[in-house]
C-alpha cells in the first residue's frame, strides 16, 4: 500500500516515514494508531493526530462540518485526555473519532459504562494502587513496560469488569516474559544488566581491569613499593589485580607475559592480555545468554502480545471512565425512527471545567420521549432561540453540540437524560464579530451545503445577524430556518430578530431566555432555562440601570440617565429600587 493513499500524507511526509520507519512499519503505525511511532519518525504531534483521526475515522469525520464544530470536538478530547492513566491511553483518546454506525456507538458506550461501574466499585486505596500500577508503563512505551504493568495490575487482585482481560493472563508466563524482555533490551543488541549473574560478574571484572589498564603507571608504582626484587614483582601483580578486580587468580596468571623489558612493559602487556581475555569471555557469555533469552521470549510471545493488548484496552477504558465519572456523564439514548436531540438537566462541560456554577438546562428539538418535568415541547424540529444578552444562548448551542458529538463518539454526555438521533453532519456556527461580504459568503458556504446534501443534519447557528445588516439578516435567517424545515433537518437558531422572522414554518417554534433583574451587587440575574414558545426579552433597562448606579462622574451619570429615559425611566428606577431592596 502506498503511504500517500492515507489522508494528509503527501510526497514529503511519505519520504520521511519511508526513510525513518520503512513502508511496512509506517503502515502498521497508521493502522494501529501509533502516535508515538509517527512522532518519533519526525512528524509533529498535531499532524500525526490529524492523520490518524482520518485513517481511523474516515467518513465519520465528515460529521464535523464547520470550524466551530471541530473546535468543540478537539476541546472535548483534550478534557478526556487529562484523565488518561498512561501516555499510550492519552494518544488513543486524541485519535478517538465519531463512529460510523449506531451499533458501534452502543458498543463503545457498553464498554465505557462497564468501565465506570468497575472503577467506581473500587475503594480509594485500590484506585490509587491501580493508578500506581499504570505508572510502570514508562510513559506509554514498549512491550516490557506493558508486561510489567500487567504484572502490577494482576497483583492488585482487580480482575473483573474492565479489568477482566487481565484475569486471562498467566502470571508465571508474564514473569518469564519480563525477564526475557529485560535481558534483551540492552543497547547495541547487548544483553541487559540483571539478565545473567555470570555475565554481570564478567562485565564488572572487565570494567575494573580496563580502569587498571588506563592507569597502569600507578599500578607499577604501587607494586614497586612492595616488591623490591623482580621475582617478587609477578606475584605482587597477580595479588594486586586479583584484589582490585576480583578476577580469578588463574585467569590473571595466564595473562602475564613470559618476557618483558621492564616493569611497565610487564604490567601493560599483562593488563592488555587480561582485557582481551575478559572481552572474549563477555562476548561468549552474551551470545549464550541472548540465545536462551530469545528462546524464552519466543515461548512467551503470546503472553507478551496479550499483555500489550490487555493493558492498552484497560488503560483506555479506565481513562474514559475517569473522565465520565469526573463530570457525572450519563449514557444517552439513541432513536432511529425519528429525529431528535433532547436533553434533561444538561450542563456545559467547558463551563464546568472552568469551575463556574452552572444552571442545568432542559431543551429539545424533534420528537422526544424524555420525562423532563418542564413541559419540554416535542415535535418541533426547529427552534428560534431569543433573549437577553449574556443569557446563555450560545452556551446552549454549544451544549447541544457537545451532547451530539459525545454521543456519536460512543461516550456518555453531560445530562441527566439525553435522547439523540444519529446525524451525518453537525453545523455549529458561533457568532463572529465580522461584518463584510467575505464573511457572509464564507459562512453561507459552510452552513448551507450540509443541509442540502441529503444527509441528516443538526444546525446550531448563533446570531446570524452579526455578519450582515439586520434587514438582510432577517431574510437570510428566515430562509435558513425554512430550508432546515424543508430538508427534514434539526436546528436551533439564536437571534435577536425573532419578530422579523414571522411567520415561521409549522415545524418551527420560538423560545426565549429572560433576564430577571439585578442582584444587590448589580450583577445581571438570568434564568438560563429557556421558556418555550415565547420571545425572550433583552431587557436593556437592566444594563442601563447598572450603568446609572455605577456612574461616579456627574456628567457621565447624566448621559446614562438620558439613555434611561429612552428605554423607560420608570423601569430603570424600579430596577434600581428592587436591587437596593434585595440588598437590605
Amino acid at each position: 500500500m502506498r503511504l500517500e493513499e492515507y489522508w494528509g500524507i503527501g510526497p514529503k511526509t511519505s519520504d520521511l516515514l519511508t526513510e525513518e520507519l520503512g513502508i511496512e512499519r509506517a503502515v502498521d503505525a497508521i493502522e494501529s494508531t501509533d502516535t508515538r511511532a509517527l512522532t518519533e519518525a519526525g512528524l509533529s504531534r498535531g499532524r500525526a493526530t490529524r492523520i490518524l483521526r482520518r485513517a481511523t475515522g474516515k467518513e465519520a469525520m465528515d460529521l464535523l462540518a464547520t470550524r466551530d464544530t471541530r473546535d468543540v470536538y478537539k476541546e472535548l478530547l483534550q478534557m478526556a485526555e487529562e484523565h488518561a492513566v498512561t501516555e499510550r491511553a492519552a494518544d488513543s483518546i486524541r485519535v478517538l473519532t465519531p463512529l460510523p454506525t449506531q451499533e458501534a456507538m452502543e458498543e463503545r458506550l457498553d464498554e465505557v459504562e462497564a468501565a465506570c461501574d468497575a472503577w467506581t466499585a473500587l475503594d480509594d486505596e485500590t484506585q490509587r494502587t491501580v493508578l500506581a500500577a499504570f505508572t510502570k508503563y514508562d510513559g506509554g512505551g514498549g512491550e516490557l513496560a506493558a508486561v510489567r504493568t500487567a504484572i502490577a495490575l494482576k497483583e492488585t487482585g482487580v480482575e473483573s469488569g474492565v479489568f477482566a482481560p487481565l484475569a486471562e493472563l498467566d502470571a508465571d508466563a508474564l514473569a518469564d516474559a519480563a525477564r526475557a524482555l529485560a535481558g534483551l533490551r540492552g543497547e547495541s543488541d547487548r544483553v541487559g544488566e540483571g539478565a545473567d549473574d555470570e555475565l554481570d560478574r564478567l562485565r564488572e571484572q572487565l570494567g575494573r581491569v580496563e580502569d587498571l589498564a588506563a592507569d597502569s603507571m600507578t599500578v607499577v608504582e604501587e607494586l614497586q613499593e612492595s616488591a623490591r626484587r623482580p621475582d617478587e614483582f609477578q606475584d605482587a601483580f597477580v595479588r594486586h589485580v586479583t584484589s582490585e578486580s576480583e578476577v580469578d587468580v588463574g585467569r590473571v596468571r595466564e595473562a602475564t607475559p613470559d618476557q618483558a623489558t621492564d616493569a611497565q612493559d610487564f604490567v601493560d602487556a599483562a593488563l592488555r592480555s587480561l582485557v582481551q581475555n575478559l572481552r572474549s569471555a563477555v562476548e561468549e557469555r552474551e551470545e549464550t545468554v541472548a540465545a536462551t533469552l530469545e528462546d524464552d521470549l519466543a515461548d512467551a510471545r503470546k503472553s507478551v502480545d496479550a499483555a500489550v493488548t490487555a493493558v492498552d484496552d484497560v488503560a483506555l477504558y479506565v481513562s474514559l471512565a475517569r473522565f465520565a465519572v469526573a463530570y457525572d456523564l450519563t449514557r444517552p439514548s439513541f432513536v432511529d425512527d425519528r429525529q431528535v436531540v433532547a436533553i434533561q438537566n444538561a450542563t456545559n462541560l467547558f463551563l464546568v471545567e472552568g469551575g463556574l456554577s452552572v444552571q442545568p438546562i432542559s431543551y429539545a428539538v424533534g420528537d422526544h420521549e424524555l420525562d423532563a418535568g418542564r413541559d419540554l415541547p416535542t415535535g418541533d424540529r426547529v427552534a428560534v432561540l431569543t433573549g437577553a444578552n449574556s443569557g446563555g444562548k450560545t452556551t446552549l448551542l454549544e451544549t447541544l453540540c457537545q451532547v451530539q458529538l459525545l454521543a456519536q463518539m460512543g461516550l456518555p454526555v453531560p445530562a441527566d437524560q439525553a435522547e439523540v438521533s444519529v446525524v451525518d453532519t453537525v453545523v455549529f456556527h458561533r457568532r463572529h464579530a465580522s461584518f463584510n461580504a467575505g464573511v457572509l459568503e464564507s459562512t453561507l458556504r459552510s452552513v448551507v451545503p450540509p443541509v442540502t446534501s441529503g444527509g441528516r443534519t443538526l444546525m446550531l447557528v448563533d446570531e446570524f445577524e452579526a455578519i450582515t445588516e439586520p434587514g438582510s439578516a432577517a431574510n437570510l435567517l428566515h430562509g435558513l430556518v425554512t430550508l432546515t424545515v424543508e430538508r427534514d433537518a434539526l436546528g436551533v437558531f439564536v437571534t435577536h430578530l425573532a419578530d422579523d422572522l414571522q411567520p415561521l414554518p409549522d415545524a418551527a417554534r420560538t423560545d426565549g431566555i429572560f433576564a430577571e433583574g439585578l442582584s444587590q451587587d448589580l450583577e445581571l440575574q438570568v434564568d438560563y432555562q429557556p421558556r418555550f414558545r415565547t420571545v425572550g426579552k433583552s431587557t436593556p433597562e437592566f444594563i442601563v440601570s447598572r450603568l446609572v448606579a455605577n456612574a461616579a462622574d456627574p456628567t457621565e451619570r447624566s448621559g446614562f440617565e438620558t439613555l434611561a429615559q429612552a428605554v423607560g425611566e420608570e423601569a430603570v428606577q424600579r430596577t434600581l429600587s428592587d436591587a437596593r431592596w434585595t440588598g437590605e
